[in-house]
């Protein structure tokens, strides 16, 4: 069969503004687009670029306070530094390749997007206002989706120098979005860890750090340090660290102030550089896994013309601190060598607990290993025969495919609910694993009961997460229980699992609770699900007289046609969040303990949370 011919003539061939460019292809410019629930979704973005200017006039000397405000959609960040210049205003917020970042001598160590994140802010707005105050004067402009719509000519003032902006998404892009307080506070904590001396006020919040990474690593523990946090400072580098009793390896990133969560070279040459220094200070040939194990850890490093693997940054790709300078590996273990070594010798009472900590994690894994051999060869039988999981054809870990951000696992318990989501799901990007009846309370219990409880075995092995989270298969680790008793108890169980032993699950924002309807109300016209006792009133009221009312008790009675409305593009998922000031520890020991009368109250009063949006 012969093939068409497609034409190709100048008519072809277009040219798109900078605006148009942005807005088709938003991806490009600030990752995922979604609607708040994850902390790496555009709206966050959005305000980070903002603030990320604020911040390098901060680094600069110039301003030591920024005042956030989010209400109702609307974003606004004023800064005190120096002002974007009056006559390049409109230039520096709607002309790509446009800004003081193209100045080394200003900015050789910036934050933002080189000219583009404000541009994309803009674009990607319904409504964008810009005023600079500079010298006792001000600009204004205001913008809609990148369009100039007004254009103020320079005119006295009697603000301080800085410079105002104000926002709201494009709804038509950013569709049904809220802002989380949670990821807020987090990014403006990072920006006060990275930048000591600098206030952020956030609605009615302050944001401040005296020291630096050490208090980043304090507010952040999710038990008690095994011993005081080792808090070591160079010239562009900053580094903290201890270990505390808990599994796998924790560690924040940043390069220029930018919270690198994939990490890159600079965290892979601190992993390896802590585990060569700390064998050689006790010329003993530990393995770097027993070395590394339950280690917290924050480094900040400042790089001249960084590269990062993505437009938003969230891995450092370089390899030299500086054009044709020292490698960032050489730089790091240089540091460590010094400081690290000097630390421990100062310190032998820390010294001593390490090495302590360091024989243990090598007893137990040594412990481990004849078990490990045996649940890998149940766990690879048994996915053989595709018992328990039904998986998808797209992986997290497979780099040839762009839809990462899509592939979700859900694990349910129970046949028909299973099965309602089995038939209604995307075989490409949703896999399901059946629980079978409730899971084993696994606090206080050792990894080695991960290997001998067949669940839990067989879900290590679908998540492929036995060695830590990088080989993760999906990238959101969907909880799916009846909104009951029983329910909540079984995504009590699996939370204590998750924290347990593989809390990077919910440190990195990968493990979620799928939210479906309790209610169904219907008329011969319309049909409305309700996710609450206030939606069904409501939607009794708009459907009038008499309407049809289902209450769904278990995922099983939801058919697999209606399930397809519920883990489709309208999926509803609540992100699992461990708070600033809540220890894992003490949360487990609070909900999983010993049965107290404190907390049959709380489960009784609190049967259902709804989280805190702005």
């Amino acid at each position: 069969m012969a093939q068409q011919k497609v034409s190709y003539t100048e008519e072809n061939i277009r040219s798109l503004d900078w605006k148009e460019h942005i807005r088709m292809r938003p991806g490009m410019y600030i990752g995922k687009l979604g609607d708040g629930g994850a902390p790496d979704d555009g709206i966050y973005v959005l305000v980070k670029e903002v603030v990320d200017n604020s911040i390098d006039e901060f680094v600069m000397g110039n301003g030591r306070k920024i005042d956030v405000k989010i209400k109702d959609g609307v974003t606004t960040v004023r800064d005190y530094g120096r002002g974007i210049p009056l006559g390049k205003v409109i230039d520096c917020v709607s002309k790509i390749n446009t800004g003081g970042k193209y100045d080394s001598k200003a900015f050789k160590k910036s934050v933002g997007l080189n000219g583009v994140g404000t541009k994309a802010v803009n674009a990607l707005s319904d409504h964008f206002l810009v005023e600079s105050y500079r010298d006792g004067q001000r600009k204004k402009a205001v913008f809609a989706k990148g369009e100039l719509l007004k254009d103020e000519k320079v005119a006295k003032s009697t603000e301080k120098d800085g410079t105002f902006i104000e926002f709201i998404p494009d709804g038509s892009i950013f569709k049904n979005f809220n802002f989380k307080v949670p990821y807020l506070q987090k990014l403006f904590w990072n920006y006060c860890y990275l930048n000591r001396g600098l206030t952020i006020h956030f609605n009615n919040e302050k944001f401040f750090s005296e020291n630096g990474l050490k208090d980043l690593l304090e507010d952040n523990m999710e038990s008690e340090p095994m011993y005081p946090i080792i808090h070591l400072e160079g010239e562009d580098i900053e580094i903290a660290f201890t270990h505390i009793r808990s599994y796998g390896e924790n560690y924040y990133s940043f390069v220029n102030g930018q919270h690198t969560t994939q990490g890159g070279t600079h965290l892979s040459a601190f992993r390896e550089a802590v585990a060569k220094v700390i064998k050689d200070f006790y010329g003993k040939n530990y393995e770097a896994v027993d070395i590394r194990q339950s280690i917290v850890a924050a480094i900040s490093i400042k790089v001249i013309e960084p590269v990062f693997e993505s437009q938003t940054k969230t891995k450092l790709g370089s390899q030299e601190i500086e054009p044709n300078g020292k490698s960032i590996r050489a730089f790091i273990m240089d540091f460590l060598k010094e400081k690290l070594d000097n630390f421990l010798h100062k310190h032998p009472e820390i010294a001593d607990t390490l090495e302590k900590k360091i024989r243990e994690s090598e007893r137990e894994r040594k412990e481990l290993s004849g078990i490990q051999k045996l649940a890998r060869e149940r766990a690879k039988k048994a996915n053989l025969h595709n018992k328990k999981l039904r998986d998808c054809r797209l992986h997290l870990n497979d780099p040839k495919i762009d839809r990462a951000e899509e592939t979700t696992i859900f694990i349910t318990e129970g046949d028909s609910a299973s099965g309602s989501i089995t038939k209604s799901r995307d075989v490409n990007t949703q896999a399901v694993f059946s629980l079978r009846g409730k899971p084993l309370n696994a606090f206080g219990l050792t990894k080695k009961v991960v290997y001998e409880n067949e669940e839990f075995n067989l879900l290590q092995a679908a998540l492929n997460i036995e060695d830590g989270i990088e080989d993760l298969r999906y990238n959101n680790v969907v909880i799916a229980t009846d909104a009951d008793v029983d329910g909540m108890h079984i995504r009590l169980l699996l939370l204590t699992f998750f924290l347990q032993f593989f809390p990077d699950l919910v440190r990195k924002g990968h493990v979620y609770i799928l939210q479906t309807p309790l209610f169904r109300v219907r008329n011969k016209k319309e049909t409305i699900y309700c996710y609450s006792e206030e939606e069904r009133v409501n939607a009794i009221e708009k459907l009038g007289k008499n309407p049809e009312i289902t209450r769904f008790k278990g995922l099983g009675e939801i058919s697999p046609d209606e399930f397809k409305n519920f883990i489709g593009p309208e999926i509803r998922l609540d992100p699992v969040m461990i708070g600033k000031d809540a220890k894992i520890e003490d949360v487990l020991e609070y909900y999983m303990g010993k049965n107290t009368p404190a907390r049959q109250e709380f489960i009784i009063d609190n049967l259902k949370v709804e989280e805190a949006v702005i």
